[in-house]
């Protein structure tokens, strides 16, 4: 009896298991794929009426007009009155890295302790994980995996969505460092009944001394005998040589400023993330050629004199100053809201952003500031068949309709959970 228990236990979890187990990936690509007849979104600004997409092993090998007499490869589609993109790609997420944010064993987005350049993402990812999964549906296919808290959070990794592991998910492994930088302005602790309102932070000076030390102590430890071995400092290498970006998370106008001119001490290569007053600075930013990655326009403004659409508009104020601007959806909950990174992208188009401009932040502009648009981010002859067949417009959740998807040229699947429980319970009343 007790054996037959422990058979029947056994088989419990086994079926719970296989029941949330993971999609299988695509298989590598092995035959040719043309695709005709779509209008062809590039990416890169580019439109191409009737157009014929073709690639093979993985790679893109001609990107023009069907109306071109050129013999077609492999399995033809057929996409006339469709749209075709570049994967879109997710800056500053934390998808792969929590699944459940009640359960805590589920959480790996953040370490203990302040300075953590030596924490990497990347061996965090979950490649099963029923967030990521859902993100294919709507054109997200790649992510910039990022840690959270602390002043140094860790070392972000970019992904593509569709791997049996991290070590197949990864496109640049350790792209850059993160770094969330002191505010000037502090507010009252409620509840301990102090005043609530804003005020000048006597530490914010101190906390920029505690960064600017600790730089130099890694700078003196990489420049001397490095010994005892430490592995904070041996992380903040690729800063000094520049093969790694810091990415500073930082919004205020003070604070942006002082974060360039920290950035042109050690010459640093940097990334704006947040950046809520960057249009206040742009003429820094641009005469430093920094980029920003913009928090997502569904956001209600944070000060009470900014006009309702400031968040709408943030997009198209520093583009048209010159600015390589991108999308990082943001923090916390809202992973789960990745899947709408093209609708954000979407209302920066209904507030003055030229459509094909709102396609190139979320995939040229993207892979530049991530230093990957040798691989991915465009249409063009040469880089990864990483792409998807749209019945209409990407930007728009009543039109982005996927009905083919592409990474590396492997042909995905598009069934999610959600889909599943979307079909079985839209048929719940038809035989009742």
């Amino acid at each position: 009896m007790k054996k037959q228990l422990i058979h029947s236990i056994m088989l419990l979890f086994l079926f719970v298991g296989n029941s949330f187990a993971q999609q299988t990936p695509a298989p590598k690509q092995t035959k040719a794929v043309s695709i005709e007849g779509a209008t062809a979104h590039l990416g890169d600004g580019t439109v191409i009426d009737d157009s014929l997409i073709m690639f093979a092993d993985g790679k893109i090998t001609f990107v023009g007009s069907a109306k071109m007499k050129i013999a077609r490869q492999g399995t033809i589609i057929n996409a006339k009155g469709k749209h075709i993109y570049p994967g879109f790609i997710a800056v500053n997420t934390t998808l792969g890295l929590v699944e459940i944010n009640a359960v805590k064993a589920s959480s790996d987005e953040r370490e203990i302790g302040t300075m953590n350049p030596h924490i990497r993402s990347l061996i965090a990812y979950n490649t099963e994980s029923k967030v990521v999964e859902t993100m294919r549906p709507n054109g997200v296919l790649m992510g910039q995996i990022t840690p959270r808290g602390g002043r140094i959070s860790g070392t972000s990794s970019i992904v593509q969505f569709d791997a049996w592991n991290w070590e197949d998910a990864a496109i640049k492994v350790d792209d850059g460092i993160h770094m969330n930088w002191p505010n000037s302005i502090t507010f009252g602790r409620w509840w301990l009944g102090e005043d609530t309102g804003a005020k000048i932070s006597k530490t914010y000076p101190k906390s920029i001394e505690e960064i600017e030390e600790y730089i130099n102590d890694a700078k003196d430890y990489l420049n001397g005998s490095k010994s005892p071995k430490n592995l904070e400092f041996e992380a903040l290498k690729g800063l000094f040589d520049t093969s790694q970006k810091l990415y500073i998370h930082v919004n205020g106008e003070r604070e942006i400023t002082d974060a360039v001119r920290f950035a042109k001490k050690y010459q640093l290569n940097i990334v704006i993330v947040g950046g809520d007053e960057a249009s206040k600075v742009a003429s820094i930013l641009l005469k430093n050629n920094i980029p920003v990655v913009i928090k997502r326009a569904h956001l209600i403004p944070g000060n009470d004199d900014d006009n309702y659409d400031k968040s709408y508009k943030t997009a198209i104020q520093l583009v048209e100053k010159g600015i390589t601007v991108t999308i990082g959806l943001g923090e916390g909950h809202v992973r789960m809201n990745d899947r709408n990174l093209p609708f954000n992208a979407g209302t920066f188009a209904a507030y003055g952003l030229d459509k094909e401009e709102a396609v190139k932040l979320i995939t040229l502009n993207a892979a530049k500031i991530l230093g990957i648009d040798d691989q991915v981010g465009s249409l063009a002859v040469g880089k990864d068949a990483t792409l998807f067949i749209s019945k209409g417009d990407a930007l728009d959740m009543r039109t982005n309709i996927i009905s083919d998807a592409f990474i590396q040229g492997r042909k995905l699947s598009l069934e999610t959970h959600q889909t599943k429980l979307w079909k079985r319970y839209s048929n719940k009343y038809k035989n009742q």
